[in-house]
């Protein structure tokens, strides 16, 4: 079907959430865990750690190999596992809907992709020749593989796409769901991120940037946003699914429904490929773009999950852009920092987040921010630290923000149902 041109936009709704993360293997006990402020960073496994500075990581609290079918798993990269699994709890917790394929589509992200699998296939081919690289090698390491792999799943047929923004790629694939529907492409849209790269390439990598943390005597206590005593953030893994609806279709067949999606906003700050602009400007712009095309002041915004990664330069920025987008609301909308517990999850971390806010608007409750013992003096907002925080009843709204190298900014905002 062709979407008609000039048409109006539609309203999109959550229907359905998944999630694979450090602290569960699926989205209520990710959800319990977020709201118990526990962490899921642990000391890493294998002799490689020990010839790296960073020892410490947020790998899947549930391998994925546990849940896939031994030869479909097999075929399939990590990042590619971990997105199958959360779509298809997503896709269960919607009432698996009976959708028309030809307008359903899928949006899923991810900012590094197939890395590991590329690795490996390169160790295969030098240590036992081109004929013994496996067949399933592209697939695996193509950047629009997890996309494809949950479209195949689904039968999507109204479009697959595969948002690439690093660490904001999740919450792109989002904001491009949801664009989806409202422009009539998609009456139902499977959109969110995925990432799975702990491996010693990227780890070295990372940091030889200075980009991790090396708290590794204490790994629960590492990722620590906006604590003066933070040293960069943690390496994760997982995988955030939700399931996008436009409100009439959901209306139509009785689904139940978590949130509104209201609006997104994406700027970019051609700064630094891996460093903030320091005075937050385009993540500032990014959040007011947000709100104007959510149709919302910021005296709606009730709650802000923060990007806050642990670093000493992005999490100050990120406070200083709070404040020039919201103003005088910076002062009382709960500020949550879930990194804390999950680390950096890249690519997958806006889509985990977006559904953290959702689960935070729909059970009007803002998870705690943990590791925060002494607080940055240049951090003036209002944390939900080491406890949960109550939100307002009535209508409420949230903001989830997720930045990447490269300069990507995004800001996502819900309403609650």
């Amino acid at each position: 079907m062709i979407p008609q041109q000039g048409a109006p936009s539609r309203r999109v709704v959550v229907t359905g959430l998944g999630a694979t993360t450090p602290l569960g293997g699926d989205v209520a006990t990710t959800w319990d865990g977020l709201l118990a402020g526990r962490s899921g960073v642990r000391t890493l496994e294998g002799d490689w750690v020990e010839e790296l500075p960073v020892h410490i990581g947020a790998p899947c609290a549930v391998d994925p190999g546990a849940v896939l079918d031994r030869v479909e798993a097999r075929r399939l990269d990590r990042s590619q596992q971990l997105a199958l699994v959360a779509a298809r709890e997503a896709w269960s917790d919607a009432g698996a809907p009976d959708a028309d394929p030809l307008r359903l589509g899928v949006v899923v992200a991810s900012g590094i992709g197939g890395a590991v699998s590329l690795i490996e296939a390169y160790d295969t081919l030098k240590e036992k020749g081109p004929r013994r690289v496996s067949p399933f090698t592209i697939p695996m390491i193509m950047p629009n593989g997890p996309a494809a792999v949950v479209s195949l799943e689904l039968g999507a047929r109204a479009g697959v796409h595969t948002p690439v923004s690093a660490c904001a790629s999740g919450a792109e694939a989002v904001a491009m769901g949801a664009q989806m529907i409202r422009d009539g492409r998609a009456d139902i849209v499977v959109a969110g991120g995925t990432e799975a790269c702990i491996h010693p390439l990227p780890m070295a990598a990372f940091a030889a940037m200075m980009a991790l943390s090396k708290r590794n005597d204490e790994p629960e206590r590492a990722s620590r946003p906006y604590d003066k005593g933070r040293d960069g953030f943690v390496f994760g893994e997982g995988a955030g699914i939700v399931v996008l609806e436009s409100a009439e279709h959901a209306e139509a067949r009785g689904a139940r429904v978590y949130a509104e999606f209201a609006g997104a906003g994406m700027t970019s700050d051609a700064h630094h490929i891996a460093q903030p602009d320091p005075v937050g400007t385009g993540a500032a712009r990014a959040m007011v773009a947000a709100l104007a095309d959510a149709g919302l002041s910021a005296r709606d915004i009730a709650h802000v999950n923060a990007h806050a990664t642990s670093t000493p330069q992005g999490d100050v920025a990120e406070a200083t852009a709070i404040h020039a987008a919201l103003g005088a609301a910076a002062d009382t909308a709960v500020v949550s920092a879930t990194k804390s517990m999950t680390g950096h999850l890249l690519g997958a971390a806006g889509a985990v987040e977006s559904i953290a806010v959702l689960l935070a608007l729909h059970h009007r409750v803002a998870p705690p921010t943990i590791n925060l013992d002494d607080p940055d003096d240049e951090v003036r907002l209002t944390i939900a630290s080491g406890e949960p925080h109550s939100l307002p009843s009535g209508a409420i709204a949230a903001l989830n923000n997720s930045f990447g190298f490269g300069g990507h900014n995004i800001a996502l905002a819900f309403r609650s149902a």
